[in-house]
């Protein structure tokens, strides 16, 4: 025994490897059990999708680059489109003319003028009061004395 032990440790490995990978061999071409109840069903559906996925449902990869002068309408198109919106966003007024209160003041009437939800209405006061009720309600009851 002059070889080395990795020697046969690799043997023994590819040995292993190729043994585990016979045993899978059959899950390739699993067999459906006549006796089961589903048998009819599963074979069915088994032969219906046998030929999916199909290389036509898969896109199709460019065969081309594209055309330098596609690429160059499609990124003028672009710059014109950004163009316009920079100038759409320099009109708008961002800042505010009118007195801050006024501008509260309508927001505040805006607000008051949706009808709010009565849960919504609650207080934390009330909140906090029903949370404490149902703590109390989830303890436990005292330990029954057992003499």
């Amino acid at each position: 025994m002059n070889a080395p032990i990795g020697k046969f440790a690799a043997a023994a490995a590819v040995a292993a490897a190729a043994a585990g990978l016979g045993a899978c061999v059959g899950a390739f071409d699993p067999q459906t059990d006549p006796t089961s109840p589903a048998a009819a069903q599963v074979q069915t559906l088994v032969e219906a999708n046998r030929e999916y996925p199909r290389w036509a449902d898969f896109p199709r990869a460019l065969q081309a680059e594209p055309d330098p002068a596609m690429i160059a309408a499609r990124v003028n198109t672009l710059n014109q489109s950004g163009g316009a919106l920079a100038s759409e966003v320099a009109r708008i007024d961002w800042t505010l003319t009118e007195d801050p209160a006024a501008f509260a003041a309508a927001v505040q009437a805006r607000i008051d003028a949706v009808k709010v939800d009565p849960v919504t209405a609650q207080t934390a006061a009330e909140i906090e009061e029903f949370a404490r009720r149902a703590r109390e309600r989830g303890r436990a009851p005292p330990p029954v004395p057992r003499r």
